[in-house]
C-alpha cells in the first residue's frame, strides 16, 4: 500500500486547510485588505504547502527509495534520515 493512500485522510485534511488559506488570500484581495494581512496569509499558506511537501517526500523516501519489504541497514537509515532533514530544512 502506498504511503499516500495510507495517509490519505490526513493529507486531504491538510489540503482542505490550505484551500481555506488560499480562499482567505482571494477574499483579502477582493476586499482590498492591507498588504500586511495578505502577506501573513500568503506566508502561512506557503508554510502549510511546504510542510505537506516535506511529509509526502519523507514518505516517498521511506517507502519507495528504501525497500519497505527489507530492513534497511543502519547506514541506509541514517542516509534516509539525513536526506529527510535536508528536505525539511530546505522547505522551512
Amino acid at each position: 500500500m502506498s504511503h499516500t493512500i495510507r495517509d490519505k485522510t490526513r493529507f486531504l485534511n491538510r489540503i482542505r486547510r490550505i484551500r481555506g488559506q488560499v480562499e482567505a488570500i482571494e477574499r483579502g484581495l477582493v476586499q482590498e485588505q492591507e498588504s500586511t494581512a495578505i502577506l501573513q496569509t500568503l506566508a502561512a499558506c506557503r508554510g502549510a504547502i511546504n510542510g505537506l511537501m516535506a511529509e509526502v517526500m519523507e514518505g516517498h523516501v521511506r517507502h519507495h527509495v528504501l525497500d519497505p519489504r527489507r530492513s534497511p541497514t543502519e547506514e541506509q537509515s541514517e542516509a534516509a534520515d539525513d536526506l529527510v532533514a535536508v528536505i525539511r530544512a530546505y522547505l522551512k
